[in-house]
């Protein structure tokens, strides 16, 4: 068994076994002694849910693996108002700032919910896509996927109505994250009314509004920062999707 090290105690990841890494972009290309090396280079941490991982505007000294959890990314706007630009599952890279050309974070990482990961000193970046074919191909569809998945936000922003994007941003988290329960689809991590308002650029009244009005018609249920999408071929219809 594997045991963590406080959050304010980062520790190397030695002891993890590559293997568990197998099938992990960006792993899963490359062979048992390229993962080992990286991960000798490792650092692991544990971070409680509400917990920032790094903050915008800092420096971007590492880059991140989410072995475990969920990481909400938010951004802060210029009126002072936070917006959610992501929900990134376990498994996957972020605050990959040099990916994208910045020395900053772009954005502040906040743990939804307890969660792990390892990290890496950003000047190791360069040296891992330059060795590690594997790594460098799957790191940068990661980095398309995240500015495609962006792009498609500022277009529903831009042109869709307040109830198209609340549907839209529940099928990318029960796409994302969804796992099957009795009778739907749950958001297999917390999430209120406010993250969902703070996700499609509109009030929580609106969004409060247009929940309870989803869930006397049996489409949606939610309480306790839980949503679970009963109905996920009326939530397609309700986001404009074509079926």
């Amino acid at each position: 068994m594997i045991v963590m090290q406080k959050a304010n105690r980062p520790s190397t990841y030695s002891t993890l076994d590559e293997s568990l890494l197998n099938g992990i972009p960006p792993f899963s290309m490359l062979d048992p002694k390229q993962i080992r090396a990286i991960l000798d280079l490792a650092s692991s941490r544990r971070h409680a849910a509400g917990a920032s991982v790094f903050e915008e505007g800092h420096d971007a000294d590492r880059f991140y693996l989410l072995l475990d959890g969920y990481i909400r990314v938010v951004r802060i706007t210029a009126d002072g108002e936070q917006v959610i630009v992501l929900h990134i599952p376990s498994g996957q890279l972020f605050g990959i700032a040099k990916a994208l050309g910045h020395d900053t974070y772009p954005a502040t990482a906040i743990a939804a919910t307890d969660s792990i990961t390892l990290s890496w000193p950003t000047r190791l970046w360069d040296s891992f896509v330059a060795q590690y074919d594997g790594f460098a191909t799957q790191s940068y569809q990661t980095v398309g996927a995240r500015i495609g998945e962006m792009n498609t936000r500022i277009v529903e922003m831009a042109t869709q109505q307040v109830e198209q994007r609340i549907a839209c941003a529940l099928l990318r988290l029960i796409n994302q994250t969804g796992r099957k329960v009795d009778g739907g689809i749950e958001i297999d991590f917390p999430i209120s009314r406010q993250d969902i308002s703070e996700m499609t650029g509109t009030t929580l009244h609106t969004v409060s509004r247009m929940m309870s009005a989803w869930e006397k018609q049996g489409f949606v249920e939610s309480g306790r920062k839980r949503i679970t999408v009963r109905d996920p071929h009326q939530i397609v219809i309700l986001s404009g999707a074509k079926v």
